[in-house]
Formats: C-alpha cells, structure tokens, sequence
C-alpha cells in the first residue's frame, strides 16, 4: 500500500467533498485574497490533526509566540503541538518585549521553539526538519506565512528555492502541509511556480462582501469542481458554504442533483454516461446555468432512483413514512477505493434526509482498502455482521469480529482489511 494515498479530513466537511478530502504528502496552498481568510481552515485542519492525535509543527513568521497562543486559543493546548518562532528573532529584531515571553514559565503544553538566526534560509529549514525527525507518523505542518518569510528573507527567489526544495522533501516524508501566502503581495511568476510544485492549490477571496474558495489546483482526484467558486461565511470556527444552505424558496436544481449523484457515488462524466448526455450538461445543470429537457430529467431521476419531485421540494412524503422496503435500498459506488474491493448500498432513498444514514457494507476476503469508506465530519457507527475485519486507526491496528461495534468521532481509518476466508458484511451508519 503506497500512503500517500491514505486519505484524511481538513476539519472542514464541505470543503473535503470538494476537494475529495487531503491526502497524505499534500501540499496545500492557500492564496488569501485578504490576509485573513486562511485563519479559519488552518485552526480547522489543526483541531482535525488533533482529534487524530497527529503531531503538528506549526512555522511561524507573522505572529510573536503570545500572540499566536491566543489565536490559538483551546487548541494550544496540545502536547502534540510545537511551534517553531521564527518571528522574535526575525520580523520582531530580538526586542526585549518580545523576548521576555521566554523569561516566563510556560503555562502551554505544547513545545515552544526559538529559531536564533530566522533570516538564514538553512537555519530555518534545520530547526523544523531536526523537529521532524524526533516525531512519528504523518507530521502535519503550517506555515505562516510565505508573504512574511520573503518579507525577512527580502525576496522573491529565497521564496522559491525554499519552497521548491522544501515541497518534495515534505511529501516523501508523508506530511501534510499548509503554506498560507497573500495572493496580492506576489508576482504571477513565484505564483505559477508555486502553483507547478504543490498538490493542491486554494484561492480565498471577498468580492462585494461576500467570501468564496476556489479551488485551482487538485492532484490525484477526479473532482468536477476545479476553478469554480463557491461562496461561503464563517463564525468563530464553523464555516459554511451556501450550497449546505437549502432554498426555501424557488428551484433549487443544480444543488439538489448534485447532492443526490454524490450521494450515489457517481462522478458527473458516469451520471452523463448513464443519461446519456455530456458530461458538460451535468455540469451545467448543477451549476444552474440550464435546465435540463424534461426526458432527460426524467432519465436522471430513473438513473438515481428518485421521484423527479425531489428535485424541486423537500421530501416530506418521505420523511413521513416509518417502513423503506429492502427492494428501495440503492446500490453505491466509492470512486476513491479499488474496483472490486467494497460494495455498498444506502438503505433508505437516495432522497430521505435522516439523522442517521444506513448502509450495508460487504468488503471480500482478501480485500485491502487504502482508506475510509466516507469523508464525514460526523459520527459513524458500525455492525460488523458476519466475518473479521481489521481497521488500522492512527498507529493502533484493531481486529474486529462478528457482533463487534465501531465508534467513530472525528478519526477517520487509514486502512481496512479483510483477512477471512469469507465475506466480511458490515451494517454502517453515518451520524449527522
């Protein structure tokens, strides 16, 4: 099993069925558009880091040691944690009113690192890989920011040698990595070379008061949502997208058949197969940008086993109903995971909106899955039916027999495994 393609969560719901979740050896790239947008994604992918239990090296050159601390907040809080202050003796010139911080007795658990000579580009990149190399498993990184390492580092091909050589060598090492640069305070040139040697590459932006996330760059994932924007506002930590917004007024189509093939597995080239239609129609519809003729529409709800009013209203006729025959549950797909190594079916219609969705899961012997069968902000909780399994949660590896239950928060499994004889059948539910 190669893992860097071992799948995790940003923290973000929404945006990991954007982008199809984070990848181990990611490097993520966030253009803001206002030097204040990333703020709420990177404290979001740090609480996600934590709740895993992952070890997180947080690069600093914009913020004095007390003053990230109470960005941070509850998430300081973290053995796991360590920052590496590259702004005391850099940006901050070793002022006496910065370096009294370390005259007093932390009251942190995290480990706090004082990088002496932050201007010198190797002394930098010796503090954190000498960090690394003491820590286990996939580190996770942040960076912040670029636009304050070439403001020290006085620059723009500081930046680029440091970043081209830095991005490889962090993905070899299986971390996952967020680099926060100000979009507006660098050329298109170190932009495009940036953009050549990260995995994924994010734009934030505020055009007539309103935020949006773009996403420009995705490696290694079959997304239909590449340089499209979507808007979004965020409180405290909760962000949320306008797409998670149901209309409660007029046609809502677009959305709604998007979240109705997603929830099928389908990718919009295999919705436009099964239509027969193009790929460039599906997407189309669910951008609003057309409607779709009345035969293909009622193709469409026949392909994902829907009333064609679903699409237009909620399902209230649904929701009202206490018995959903076993001739209604719906076969799925998981684009993400080997062809023929789980097969599931969602228990109730694909438009029924519960708290709580049923699958049964039925994975072969033999069979390896490289990650989890769901990116889910949420509980999950599993049956196992019949058969063994093992699930492999951080470092731990656990074995799972019939009649066993899984609980899941926030952690989601790096890998499964079938190592019977038989089928293994799972009954799963994934808690809103």
């Amino acid at each position: 099993m190669n893992p860097n393609r071992l799948r995790i969560a940003s923290g973000v719901g929404q945006l990991d069925r954007l982008l199809g979740g984070l990848f181990i050896g990611d490097n993520v790239v966030w253009y803001d558009d206002a030097g204040s947008l990333a703020s709420v994604f990177c404290l979001n992918f740090i609480q996600a880091s934590q709740a895993q239990n992952k070890p997180l090296i947080y690069v600093s050159f914009d913020r004095s040691p007390r003053n990230l601390l109470e960005q941070l907040g509850s998430l300081a809080e973290y053995e796991n944690l360590t920052i590496l202050d590259c702004f005391t003796h850099g940006k901050g010139d070793g002022s006496e009113v910065f370096s009294n911080f370390y005259n007093k007795k932390s009251e942190w658990p995290c480990q706090i690192v004082r990088v002496e000579e932050p201007r010198n580009v190797d002394k930098v990149m010796d503090a954190f890989y000498g960090i690394h190399e003491n820590l286990h498993g996939d580190v996770r990184f942040v960076f912040e920011s670029l636009t304050g390492m070439q403001e020290l580092w006085e620059g723009e091909e500081h930046i680029i040698n440091f970043y081209s050589h830095s991005c490889p060598r962090l993905y070899e090492l299986n971390t996952i990595a967020y680099w926060i640069i100000e979009k507006k305070a660098h050329s298109p040139r170190i932009r495009a070379q940036i953009n050549q040697t990260a995995q994924v590459a994010i734009e934030l932006s505020v055009k007539r008061g309103k935020t949006s996330l773009t996403i420009l760059k995705a490696e290694r994932r079959n997304i239909d949502t590449l340089n499209k924007p979507f808007n979004y506002w965020s409180k405290d930590l909760n962000i949320t997208f306008d797409s998670e917004m149901r209309s409660k007024s007029g046609i809502d189509l677009g959305i709604r058949l998007k979240e109705l093939r997603t929830k099928r597995g389908l990718t919009q080239t295999e919705l436009s197969k099964l239509v027969g239609v193009t790929p460039s129609t599906i997407s189309q519809i669910e951008s609003d940008l057309i409607y779709p003729s009345l035969p293909a529409l009622l193709k469409i709800a026949e392909v994902l086993s829907v009333e064609i009013s679903s699409f237009f209203q909620g399902s209230a006729d649904v929701e009202n109903r206490v018995i959903f025959p076993s001739g209604e549950a719906v076969e799925i797909k998981f684009p993400d995971l080997p062809e023929g190594s789980i097969y599931a079916k969602l228990l109730t219609p694909v438009d029924f909106d519960p708290k709580a969705e049923p699958y049964r899961i039925e994975i072969p012997p033999g069979k390896n899955l490289p990650s989890h069968f769901f990116i889910h902000k949420g509980e999950e909780i599993g049956y196992l039916l019949s058969g063994k399994l093992q699930m492999k949660l951080g470092k731990a590896v656990y074995s799972v027999r019939a009649g066993d239950v899984i609980y899941l928060t926030s952690e989601m499994p790096s890998q499964w495994k079938n190592p019977g004889p038989g089928l293994a059948r799972l009954l799963w539910l994934k808690i809103k």
